[in-house]
């Protein structure tokens, strides 16, 4: 018999990666991956980093850099606001640490300027409309269930950078031999 158990041991904290078990049946958030900026007893929320929009922001906002910035439907909640995650930290005037490497939010003007400043910057930041969010124990329930694997073995680098639809397989094969298994399973079964 093989297990194909995906549950993992692993807590979620602020800054980590949610994956979702590739059964997860609520259309928003099929085969997603989520960086997860606040976790507390309170509740969590963070942006999901695979469901991109066919859009630049400087098509939206003329005066920002034209740098092909890429950006993706962080959540159903609160989708007509542009949230930002970076790796600029204190440059970033009101920004707010996610964990050592990666910053929410701060003066938009600086991250403007910052983007103007060097070509390079481009990578150091990601745009979202909307975040996903979760009540006060809502996601310790879901992990019960097993409608999530916490990864902490994806980089910054592959956060800010990597802009493909096949990122959950990615994320998910990278969790080990016994994950690859299920990162190959179809979304509809009957498509086997």
């Amino acid at each position: 018999m093989i297990d194909i158990a995906f549950k993992n041991n692993i807590k979620p904290t602020n800054g980590c990666v949610l994956i979702s078990d590739p059964f997860l049946d609520e259309d928003f958030f099929r085969r997603s991956v989520i960086l997860l900026c606040d976790h507390s007893s309170e509740g969590s929320f963070g942006f999901v980093l695979n469901n991109f929009l066919d859009v630049d922001l400087h098509e939206i906002d003329n005066d920002f850099p034209d740098i092909n910035a890429v950006i993706s439907v962080g959540g159903p909640v609160e989708t007509e606001s542009l949230f930002y995650i970076h790796t600029f930290g204190d440059i970033i005037k009101d920004s707010t640490p996610v964990n050592d490497s990666i910053s929410i939010g701060g003066n938009f003007e600086q991250i403007k300027e910052e983007l103007s400043k060097d070509q390079e910057n481009h990578a150091k930041i990601r745009f979202f409309l909307g975040y996903s969010g979760w009540d006060k124990l809502q996601l310790s329930r879901e992990m019960s269930d097993n409608s999530w694997i916490v990864a902490s073995n994806i980089t910054t680098d592959e956060l800010l950078t990597i802009h493909q639809k096949d990122f959950w397989q990615y994320c998910i094969e990278k969790q080990g031999e016994r994950f690859k298994t299920i990162a190959k399973f179809p979304i509809n079964p009957i498509d086997n």
